[in-house]
């Protein structure tokens, strides 16, 4: 058993001024890992950004609850001069601040990366915006689905006769805050060389563009922007869903020497020398026909049947799980992806585990905090009196 250290972000102060999803996640990430995360709510809203719940039991909804756990939360009114001087000296004491408002807004408000660096040169921010912070789309407001469609992946998703069809979870929206968070940790590992921050910028469409992979590989080879595959892998057959007795599961048979197993696990040995199936190209040319022979030989078993087979003899395969069953399944369990916490209002706040599991330095997570939970905390630990709070309080620059 290795003794485990501190979350590898401890002592790493962040200042988050995001909202929606790209932002809080991003800075999700940071706070598991140990980042102390001061979230700054309005003052005017008790429930926060998004935290209408439509249950007047709770004040948190599923989205705040998702993208806002291992945080701090301050309500402060930043447009009021006293809250502005809060603001500023919590940035004055941090290492990162975040923000996902439209480009231009923090040089408007004065929190641009240059103002800030003149107060303290180790400043590090990171904006996150729908397009980037230059070319025509600039001050175009950017939500997920918008950027699904201009990233070309809302093209190459779903089948023909579906047309173009987005991705079933804000994808564009969390992988920015992937992005950002993995900016944040590179511009945090030069500033050990130097001594100074640095501005970190990313956008919801480049986070796409940036994983098309051999999608965009196919356009660049071929000059042939590439069709949607529906269930197929575009490169590789068969490679996708079929149908067993009872429900569809997933198989995927990689290269030659699977498929030669492939077909004898099926029961089918004469397909490997079928003319129509003697080699990868050939397959994905006679997707429709091989798909009805495989299907034919699958329907004499249930799917637990022949994904326990075929993985035994090396043969990628799987269930098409619902989220609930996903939830549980034992190797979910295994893996600790389901954390149940305690919660003032819920009683109990589930949550997905952490991807990245470190070994001497796990991260940790915590739940979300109420909004406004932690105001007094964390003004107080920058030095305002119990008396500056009751006044701050009864000016409405806090709550």
């Amino acid at each position: 058993m290795h003794e485990t250290k501190p979350p590898p972000l401890t002592g790493i102060k962040v200042v988050d001024l995001t909202r929606y999803l790209a932002g809080p996640f991003c800075t999700q990430i940071l706070g598991d890992y140990g980042a102390e995360i001061l979230k700054i709510e309005p003052v005017e809203n008790p429930r926060g950004e998004l935290g209408e719940s439509g249950d007047p039991k709770h004040h948190d909804s599923y989205f705040f609850l998702s993208a806002n756990r291992s945080k701090k939360s301050i309500r402060l009114a930043i447009k009021k001069p006293e809250g502005r001087e809060i603001l500023m000296r919590l940035i004055d004491g941090a290492d990162v601040v975040v923000d996902n408002f439209r480009p231009g807004v923090m040089n408007a408000i004065g929190l641009d990366y240059e103002t800030l660096a003149q107060r303290n040169p180790r400043i590090i921010t990171c904006s996150i915006s729908g397009f980037g912070s230059n070319g025509p789309l600039r001050d175009f407001p950017g939500f997920d689905q918008i950027a699904q469609g201009m990233s070309g992946l809302m093209s190459v998703t779903g089948t023909v006769e579906s047309g173009p069809t987005r991705v079933g979870i804000a994808i564009c929206d969390l992988l920015g805050g992937i992005f950002s968070a993995q900016g944040i940790l590179l511009a945090l590992e030069a500033r050990h060389r130097d001594g100074r921050g640095q501005r970190v910028e990313t956008s919801l469409l480049e986070s796409i563009v940036s994983i098309l992979t051999w999608s965009a590989g196919i356009y660049f080879e071929t000059g042939v922007t590439p069709a949607p595959a529906g269930n197929n892998h575009p490169l590789s057959s068969p490679h996708g869903v079929f149908k067993a007795s009872d429900r569809p599961f997933n198989i995927a048979c990689g290269n030659e020497a699977m498929w030669k197993k492939f077909v004898k696990v099926i029961g089918r040995p004469e397909l490997a020398d079928d003319e129509r199936f003697k080699s990868s190209g050939r397959r994905i040319k006679n997707r429709a026909a091989l798909t009805e022979e495989i299907n034919r030989a699958l329907a004499s078993n249930p799917a637990e049947h022949w994904i326990q087979l075929l993985n035994r003899e090396g043969i990628p395969s799987g269930p098409i799980l619902t989220i609930e069953e996903m939830f549980k399944h034992p190797q979910t369990a295994a893996r600790e992806m389901l954390l149940k916490l305690p919660h003032p209002e819920l009683g109990e706040y589930l949550t997905t585990g952490l991807a990245a599991k470190l070994e001497s330095t796990p991260g940790k997570i915590t739940r979300p905090p109420l909004v406004g939970e932690h105001t007094d905390e964390v003004l107080a630990a920058h030095g305002y009196s119990q008396e500056e709070l009751k006044r701050l309080r009864a000016s409405g620059v806090i709550a």
